[in-house]
């Protein structure tokens, strides 16, 4: 049997602690890029509300509690959106902030479009551009109706001009 000095039994113990930190460091490492993500999977859908409620063809700014998990911390927050009633069974829901700067915009009657108030962006009813420095058409969110209540998810970016 073979003597152990002490800088023999110094340089084991260093190479275990690198090993360990090493697993510790490169397990958690390997499951973040191996595990499905949340985008690619399931689609969290928030309820705003009876679809039926909504007037045919007519902007109506609906607000609804939407749930936020960021992590272990889930938030509970009120939030609104443009919403346009095509069908029964169908409707367009815009994000309610302008695609230039980020201002709330409002329904006009008189003209039939959306106004931004901050630079004087106008859109149509669906959303696209009419005139002003916004970049492209609001954002809008993915929606679904099931059993006449109206479900948004994810915002689906809006086409460049």
């Amino acid at each position: 049997m073979q003597d152990v000095t002490r800088r023999g039994f110094t340089g084991t113990v260093v190479y275990a602690l690198n090993v360990l930190i090493g697993a510790a460091l490169a397990v958690p490492s390997a499951l973040y890029l191996l595990k499905p993500k949340n985008a690619q999977g399931a689609v969290d859908w928030t309820k705003v509300g009876p679809i039926t409620d909504l007037p045919l063809n007519a902007p109506r700014e609906v607000a609804y509690e939407q749930v936020r998990r960021d992590g272990w911390k889930i938030v509970r927050e009120r939030a609104t959106a443009w919403v346009v009633k095509n069908s029964d069974s169908e409707a367009t829901a815009l994000h309610p902030r302008c695609t230039h700067l980020g201002c709330a915009y409002h329904w006009e009657d008189s003209k039939s479009s959306f106004a931004c108030p901050c630079h004087a962006s106008s859109f149509k009813p669906d959303g696209t551009v009419i005139a002003g420095p916004a970049p492209r058409a609001l954002d809008r969110y993915e929606t679904k109706v099931e059993g006449g209540v109206l479900y948004v998810s994810r915002i689906i970016a809006g086409k460049e001009v």
